[in-house]
Parts: structure tokens; sequence; C-alpha cells
């Protein structure tokens, strides 16, 4: 059982690190809505990783079907990732009062939503991480069933762990940033968004999909 709870910080950590749009998006959320609005996201992704490691763990069969489909799922995803970054790139505006100060944006019920869904589908649309989480439950397909829950459990945890730090890290990084700087945040989120887009696309269409971890 301790080898179990080992290996799944190994797999945390690995996809605490890992560089992708959600880990870019995290960070440009919680600047320009403030740490509920980042948390919302987060919880998106994380309901997500949940969901597919259930799925890959439970439905191994209904997990291989979706994962034949990976390439509508990665066009999607794709298109989904690029509309997002041209609109942080050219649409998306920092609001300053008259005195140059950035404006909190008013959250409701519904933008809290909306945040949670982008989270939860930004993940889950990658193909990447449907190889990700296929490749691991093939992996300890040997394990008992207690030490697989403790290994994938210890792990999402993990991950949902990181993600909660790295909000409140963009959180305090926001209240010393200008207007102009997190414009250009904004943009170069819009960038990587669209770049990775395009990057799924292009493995796609040679048929070898870019290693793009959940984060």
């Amino acid at each position: 059982m301790i080898e179990a709870f080992l290996k799944g910080i190994t797999l945390g950590l690995l996809l605490s690190i890992a560089v992708g749009p959600v880990l870019f998006s995290i960070i440009k959320h919680s600047i320009n809505v403030g740490h509920k609005g980042g948390f919302a996201f987060v919880a998106g992704v994380s309901a997500s990783d949940f969901t597919l490691a259930i799925i890959s763990n439970v439905f191994t069969a209904l997990f291989e079907t979706l994962s034949s489909h990976k390439q509508i799922i990665g066009i999607c995803g794709s298109i989904f990732l690029i509309l997002m970054g041209i609109y942080f790139l050219f649409f998306k505006k920092v609001k300053i009062n008259d005195k140059g100060k950035i404006l909190d944006a008013e959250m409701r019920g519904r933008d809290y939503v909306r945040l949670f869904f982008s989270g939860f589908f930004m993940n889950i649309l990658n193909p990447a991480v449907f190889l990700f989480w296929l490749t691991t439950s093939t992996t300890f397909i040997n394990h008992t069933i207690r030490e697989r829950i403790v290994l994938f459990l210890t792990c999402l945890l993990f991950v949902l762990a990181a993600d909660i730090i790295k909000v409140m890290l963009a959180g305090k990084i926001r209240n010393r940033l200008t207007p102009h700087n997190i414009q250009l945040i904004n943009r170069l989120n819009g960038i990587i968004l669209i770049g990775f887009g395009i990057a799924l696309i292009w493995g796609l269409a040679s048929h070898t999909i870019p290693d793009f971890p959940a984060q």
C-alpha cells in the first residue's frame, strides 16, 4: 500500500510540473478574476481528471472506444483551444478605473460555472490526456483494486493541491502587476493556446499526437 501511495505521489508530481495549456490558463484566470475564479477553473480541470481516471479504470472497454475516436476529440479540442486563444489575444481587455487601477471583475454564479466548464472541457478534450490515463491505467492493471484506488486518488489529490497552490501564487502576483502587464499576459496566454491547438492539429495530421499532459 505504501508503494502504491509513493507511485501516486510520483504520478501526481509528473502531472503537476508538466507544462501545457491548462497550466497557463490557471495562472491567467487567477490573475484576471482572482482566487475564486481560479478555483472554479481548477475545479473543472480536477473534475475532468477524476472522470477520466474512473472511466479508464472501471469502464476500460468504454474508455478504449473513446480513445479510438481521439482524432475527432482532438479536432474539437484544438478548435476550442484556438478559439479561446484568439479571444485572449485580440478581444480580452483589462478594465481600469480613473486612477489607472485594475478593476476586479464582477463575478456572478454563472461566471463561475462558465469557468468550471471551461477548465473541464479544456482538459478533457485534449487527446494527450486520454492517452495519459489509458497508459497509466493499463500500466497498473496488475495492481489490486485497493492499490489502484490509493494510487490514483493520491495522484489526483496531489495534482489538485498543486493547482490550488498555483492559484494562490498567481493571486499574489496579481497585486503587483500593472494593467499593461496583465494585458501582455492575456496575449501571451492567447498565443500559447493557439500554439497548442495548432500543434495538436499537426500531430493528428501526422498521426503523432504531441505529448501534452493534463497540466
